[in-house]
């Protein structure tokens, strides 16, 4: 198996010699055949200055035809990511499961966060913690340089907002209680970006929250 790939490499490497080669002698030629034909017509052209003029221009003419097409792949790699964190996001924020867990923060959740988990069963820790992860998770993926933040906020923002209203008070509780500043930093990075984002936008950022809504 290696033996054969290293005739197939040497084969390639091969071919990559001799079609250089001949396209270098085919340019010679070619320019050769341009200067013999202004010759005939009555122009003094030296092949050599020829050569290298129309040799310049070649490779310059190469070089921005190359910048341009990695211009546009590049464009395209940036389009492509930007649809593949956009559907990351999507599905995670409207998995059924991520919507029932907002809902019942939405409206379960004690608007005090003491007497909150005082009161939550292990079924309602495990519905606080998936939002919370959830909003972690979009704020790792909505990073500056990822995605452009205009392409999503529209419809992002109003999950966010309302769901940080309700566990806002929840993480800044936990943070004393479990002397750790950090507690859910990047989902209040994203909180914030998403609530200036709709006083720019929207012109408030508070939602409103009603019962048996879709």
């Amino acid at each position: 198996m290696n033996s054969n790939a290293s005739k197939n490499h040497s084969r390639t490497f091969l071919l990559i010699i001799a079609l250089s080669i001949a396209g270098f002698l085919l340019w010679l030629l070619l320019v050769w055949l341009a200067q013999r034909s202004l010759v005939r017509i009555g122009y003094s052209v030296d092949y050599l200055a020829m050569l290298l003029s129309l040799s310049s221009a070649l490779a310059a003419a190469t070089v921005l035809s190359a910048a341009f097409i990695a211009y546009r792949e590049l464009d395209e790699l940036a389009s492509s990511r930007t649809l593949d964190v956009a559907d990351r996001l999507f599905a995670e924020l409207n998995a059924p499961e991520s919507i029932a867990a907002r809902r019942f923060v939405y409206l379960e959740l004690d608007p005090d966060p003491a007497t909150g988990l005082a009161n939550l069963d292990e079924a309602g820790q495990i519905q606080v913690k998936r939002v919370l992860n959830s909003l972690d998770r979009v704020a790792f993926l909505t990073q500056s340089d990822w995605i452009e933040e205009t392409r999503v906020m529209p419809w992002l923002n109003p999950m966010v907002v309302k769901s940080w209203d309700k566990l806002g008070p929840y993480v800044v509780f936990e943070r004393q209680r479990r002397n750790e500043p950090d507690y859910y930093e990047m989902a209040e990075e994203l909180a914030q970006r998403c609530i200036q984002w709709r006083l720019q936008n929207v012109g408030k950022a508070e939602s409103k929250t009603v019962d048996h809504a879709l």
